[in-house]
């Protein structure tokens, strides 16, 4: 038995630990969280001060039993949980569950796994702070409450379906999706025309190259725009004015958790819980630094090894030191910035974090590299006919620097029209006469605000002080989870737009398409997230406004640092909160989440669109009438707020007879599990891009038969008159009953063709008397 008990968070930590530790220590897992809030009374004794009670999970005991065996076995117990307020708490909760005294015990934190830093903490132990699990606790206990407190007043007041939660964080950033969905379908494009003109001249080479020049503004009218083309007509263009401006770029600071959630967005299109999953993997391999900070500093002995890395591969001239400052002067348990560990390794050999490691370390790089140094030339161009200016900018890269290695990417919403790089132009001189080659005048469109990424939303979430970067990926999560938010793709739609050309002194008009309104992975808030965001919003103000939002943080933050006691800040909370909830149970009305679209022509009856069992939906007629209302399944991209009548009154236009296919019809509907083909009492699900509104039979039938087809392949035996079935699945054979699966038993796996109808019912029978042992949830991650 060796003489000391490590106990870290995960097993790939440990053996990280244990290799670097030696024989000495024992590095053991506790799996993340050992204790819990219970569930019944919300876990949380309140009118005692707030007074948590904790509880074991099933599935921890046994861990929980090993711990405790081994720690009164070894002469000394150190906690090494990661430096964070979480694992501050995990800490405590090990101290309280394995009788091991808080005022003694060793704590050890690191923010990353190499020899010297894991040597360094065992040499200076420092004891747990309760400062930080208080503001864990804080945190967790707030987040119960209004959880458990929300959750049961939606269940009573809204008519949906009683799976409906709420949360403090969660909640918000759904308000934050609801709301740029609403900004977007107020907002009304305006047209302006952009002039852009296009000159040759001849570059050092002597070959004629073309360039552009834009005009002196937009035009509010095509009339404007023509009349500025008009003017062109017969028009002498030369160079008024050149100015050449020496500029720079700089790079960007080292990742933080949330710049490296929204760029990994951004440059890879992972999710951001994704992100945190391989950034996890990475750090307890030694490979980064803790990946849960929002700090942008960087260790001397880090620099040092940053310039020696850029010395080695760039050139010396390529290095300039830099001091990044934190934004949030709050920037809690902050000791560094996300970066490698040791900088030599530009890569790493495992292909699942490999993409993620290189972007850490080219961020990491380029934060302590030289500015790249630009030239942009600026060249005023008169118009003899009007005396008015076009302009033309180029820009000239002098040194590269930083931009070597990496460049930032952009959010959609930092991008415009004018995003597009600058080449480089011609060398002009002042009187330069210019030969026009044409002039256009293009009709372009203001855009709304683009619906949030995944990335936007944790930039925004932070710029607001809402929720910390251990929040940001369940949060996200969470939301879609709920059925409050989906993330989806959006096809564009055609829109013409007019283009005006001046060309050898005669306009030509043309109507051209674009399409507009695209985009990937975005999203977008569901019904349900609107009438739930709209009721807590009425209801339930300081919970859903963003300002209070960010003040509970700060409140966290100064529980933290032992300026504030975590219970009267509950209280401070609790007291108006409880008062608000039961306000709401006793005055507020039921919501149906319903609009009234119209009244349908034939019966007279109204036309409604709703939130059903199963979802959105239209209704026509009301449940007390005598004949039963009908209803359609309205389609996903499809909204309460927006459907219009005539796109409601084309949903019932399912089922579709598409015709007879062998002699039987085919129909087309949409069902509980989307939309399907009905053929000869059997059902087929449609491909993603069949829409059931316009396939047609010569497009279903070859699907039919591929599908059946794929059945057949999968059929060992049938026993029609009982629906028992014996089929080929991708574990091995198993026998289908109706919607129901059995497992076979391993002796007759072999020989699954042979089994009759009486062996095939007594394996039914036998796996409904003796039903699989579920197996134990999956333990509960540390919140990233």
């Amino acid at each position: 038995m060796a003489k000391n008990l490590v106990i870290v968070e995960s097993p790939a930590k440990a053996k990280t630990i244990e290799k670097i530790l030696g024989k000495d220590f024992e590095v053991k897992s506790c799996f993340g969280h050992i204790r819990d809030l219970e569930k019944d009374d919300m876990g949380i004794d309140i009118p005692n001060n707030f007074k948590p009670k904790y509880t074991i999970p099933e599935d921890k005991e046994k861990i929980v039993k090993e711990l405790k065996k081994l720690a009164k076995e070894t002469d000394e117990v150190w906690l090494a949980t990661d430096e964070d307020r979480e694992g501050e708490a995990i800490s405590w909760h090990l101290c309280e569950v394995l009788g091991l005294d808080p005022e003694v015990t060793k704590r050890i934190v690191f923010h990353e796994i190499t020899k010297p830093a894991i040597e360094k903490a065992v040499q200076q132990p420092r004891l747990l702070n309760m400062d930080l699990v208080n503001a864990q606790q804080a945190r967790r206990i707030l987040d119960r409450i209004v959880g458990f407190e929300l959750s049961p007043v939606l269940w009573r007041k809204m008519s949906m379906r009683n799976s409906l939660s709420a949360g403090r964080v969660q909640s918000v950033a759904v308000r934050l999706i609801v709301e740029r969905e609403r900004e977007i379908n107020t907002f009304n494009a305006v047209s302006s025309f952009k002039v852009e003109a296009f000159f040759t001249a001849k570059d050092l080479q002597g070959k004629n190259i073309t360039f552009k020049a834009e005009g002196p503004t937009r035009f509010k009218t095509a009339e404007d725009a023509e009349k500025f083309l008009q003017q062109c007509v017969g028009a002498a263009y030369s160079v008024k004015d050149i100015q050449v401006k020496p500029g720079k770029k700089s790079p960007a600071a080292p990742f933080t958790t949330s710049t490296l959630q929204q760029e990994a967005s951004r440059k890879l299109g992972y999710s951001v819980s994704k992100t945190m999953l391989l950034a996890q993997k990475l750090y307890e391999s030694g490979k980064i630094t803790y990946m849960r900070t929002d700090s942008v500093n960087l260790s001397d002995t880090a620099l040092a090894d940053i310039q020696n890395a850029i010395a080695t591969n760039y050139g010396q001239k390529y290095h300039q030191h830099r001091k990044f400052k934190n934004k949030n002067e709050s920037a809690q348990e902050a000791h560094e910035a996300i970066r490698p560990t040791y900088m030599e390794n530009a890569s790493v050999d495992d292909s699942d974090t490999k993409k993620l490691y290189e972007l850490i370390w080219k961020r990491t790089i380029a934060s302590q590299m030289s500015d790249a140094e630009l030239e942009k030339t600026i060249a005023k161009i008169d118009i003899s006919t009007n005396h008015e200016e076009l302009t033309a900018s180029g820009e000239v890269l002098k040194f590269d620097g930083f931009l070597k290695v990496y460049m930032e990417g952009k959010d959609d919403e930092e991008l415009s029209d004018e995003d597009e790089d600058d080449g480089s132009l011609p060398p002009l001189t002042v009187k330069q006469v210019l030969d026009l080659k044409e002039m256009k005048a293009t009709e372009r469109f203001t855009r709304p605000a683009p619906r949030y990424t995944e990335a936007s939303l944790v930039k925004k979430l932070e710029e607001l002080g809402i929720g910390r970067p251990s929040t940001y990926a369940p949060t996200i999560t969470t939301v879609q989870k709920r059925g409050y938010v989906e993330k989806r793709d959006k096809e564009g739609v055609k829109r013409d737009f007019r283009i005006m050309s001046l060309k050898a002194d005669k306009i030509t008009k043309i109507t051209d398409t674009e399409n507009t309104g695209a985009e990937k992975s975005k999203l977008f808030p569901t019904d349900l997230g609107m009438i739930v965001t709209d009721f807590l919003n009425q209801y339930f103000g300081s919970v859903m406004d963003y300002g209070f939002t960010a003040k509970i943080e700060g409140e966290f933050d100064e529980v933290a640092h032992g300026k504030k006691i975590w219970n009267k800040m509950l209280n401070d909370f609790y007291t108006p909160f409880h008062k608000d909830v039961e306000n709401t149970l006793e005055k507020a009305e039921r919501v149906k989440g319903e609009r009234l679209l119209g009244t349908d022509a034939e019966t007279g009856k109204p036309i409604v669109a709703r939130m059903g069992r199963y979802g959105p939906m239209i209704q026509i007629g009301k449940a007390e009438d005598e004949e039963k209302p009908k209803f359609a399944k309205m389609k996903s991209t499809q909204s309460i707020e927006t459907i219009t009548l005539e796109e409601a009154m084309e949903l019932f236009k399912l089922p579709r007879n598409l015709g007879k296919f062998e002699d039987e019809d085919v129909l087309v509907n949409i069902g509980r599990f989307g939309p399907y083909a009905a053929h000869d009492k059997k059902f087929y699900s449609l491909k993603k891009e069949m829409d059931p509104y316009t396939v047609e039979l010569d497009e279903i039938a070859p699907l039919i038969v591929e599908k059946r087809a794929a059945k057949d392949e999968r059929t060992i035996k049938i026993f029609e008159k009982e629906k028992i079935q014996i089929l080929k699945g991708p574990y091995g054979p198993y026998i289908k009953q109706g919607l129901r699966n059995y497992k076979i038993p391993k002796e007759k796996i072999d020989t699954a063709a042979d089994i009759t109808l009486e062996e095939a019912k007594a394996i039914i029978e036998d796996v409904k008397a003796n039903p699989p042992k579920k197996k134990a949830p999956p333990r509960k991650k540390k919140a990233e």
